[in-house]
């Protein structure tokens, strides 16, 4: 079967195909991975063969108008529907070349990112099934009575009038404890970290009688803007507090923005979050899916600050379950932060809650078994 893989430019939304789409491969089955120029560099780190398809769209500066106001209260954040836009525009720039190469290639199956929505589109075009992958929880149930109109000029272009772009079935890598519900077929998928190639450089061994904090703050909010990547400041708050070593988890691009950070703190650069956070005993972070995912695979509570929609939706799961504690922008002042902290360091229910979360993604098919299902399901 030959399987091709498909996502717009946005690193966090193509992490969570690779594995999947590493396990179709080693099931012998052909994989290939697609996404714009923009995302190059990640689809050849990926190791898998890829392809450049559309153009690229400014999501930097689209995503920038998304983000939640310091002083918002929940009432008042943007809904998910404003982000539509943005979709539809990486749809309208991928669409011919997604479907291009499906038919030069003799594609049998898209397996999407589930908004990205080239991927259905073209798939209905082909005559071949389509697989929604979530990247995070399904927050697009809720605007599915939409989508349909939204989406009728770009299919009809192309021949499918009434295209589904939730697909044949979709794979969901997400804990029931982050889970929505539902009214499509679904199959539930351990969350795997994605180790984005490398090596893993040593780390420093663990101080005797004290507590690992790990503070990441991923890889979006930094590129809209410095003072949205919050991560010096809750450095500055947690130094020098007694009981606890710090790791930062950041990238080459961030390094400049943490600043001068002293001996003190262990900075891990371009590294894997789930070699980091494995062995620490709570996360600070932004909120994405990836990154609680990873601290929920690995029973870590969190402290997170979101500031984006879906981060908020994210973290408000995690808090609901008791894994998590979330502060707003602006409740997130050094005196709170280093509170929440000291609180969440001594909270064994959190802890406890956090381990029911681990044991749930645990309970989930593997990618491995998910690809011998998908295999069955679509007869090949």
């Amino acid at each position: 079967m030959r399987v091709l893989f498909v996502t717009w430019a946005w690193p966090s939304h193509l992490y969570p195909l690779v594995p999947l789409a590493w396990a179709m491969r080693s099931a012998g089955h052909e994989v290939r991975i697609a996404s714009q120029p923009a995302l190059r560099e990640e689809l050849d780190r990926s190791g898998l063969p890829g392809t450049v398809v559309g153009t690229d769209v400014d999501s930097v500066e689209r995503v920038r108008g998304y983000l939640v106001p310091p002083d918002a209260q929940p009432a008042q954040r943007p809904r998910v529907p404003r982000v539509l836009e943005l979709f539809h525009e990486h749809a309208e720039a991928m669409t011919g070349d997604v479907l291009a190469l499906v038919r030069e290639w003799r594609a049998d199956v898209v397996v999407y990112e589930s908004t990205t929505w080239a991927g259905p589109i073209a798939a209905a075009a082909a005559g071949i099934p389509a697989v929604r992958h979530l990247y995070g929880t399904d927050l697009m149930t809720r605007v599915k009575p939409v989508l349909g109109e939204l989406i009728a000029p770009l299919s009809q272009r192309y021949g499918v009038p009434g295209v589904d772009l939730f697909g044949t079935v979709t794979v969901d890598p997400t804990p029931p404890s982050m889970q929505v519900p539902v009214d499509y077929e679904c199959l539930r998928m351990r969350y795997q970290g994605y180790a984005r190639g490398g090596f893993t450089p040593p780390r420093r061994p663990r101080t005797p009688g004290k507590r690992r904090v790990c503070l990441t703050w991923g890889l979006t909010l930094a590129k809209l803007g410095a003072d949205r990547f919050l991560a010096p400041q809750v450095l500055s708050a947690l130094r020098g507090e007694r009981g606890i070593e710090l790791v930062a988890a950041i990238t080459s691009a961030q390094r400049e923005l943490l600043g001068d950070v002293g001996d003190d703190v262990e900075v891990v650069v371009d590294t894997a979050l789930d070699e980091v956070v494995r062995d620490c005993d709570l996360m600070v972070a932004h909120g994405a899916a990836g990154t609680v995912l990873t601290a929920a695979r690995h029973g870590v509570p969190m402290l997170l600050v979101p500031q984006l929609p879906d981060h908020v939706h994210h973290a408000g799961l995690l808090e609901k379950a008791g894994a998590a504690r979330v502060l707003t922008r602006e409740e997130a002042a050094a005196e709170r932060i280093r509170a929440e902290v000291a609180g969440l360091l001594e909270d064994e229910s959190a802890r406890s809650s956090a381990d029911a979360v681990a044991e749930e993604i645990r309970q989930a098919a593997t990618p491995a078994e998910i690809a011998a299902r998908l295999t069955d399901l679509l007869g090949h």
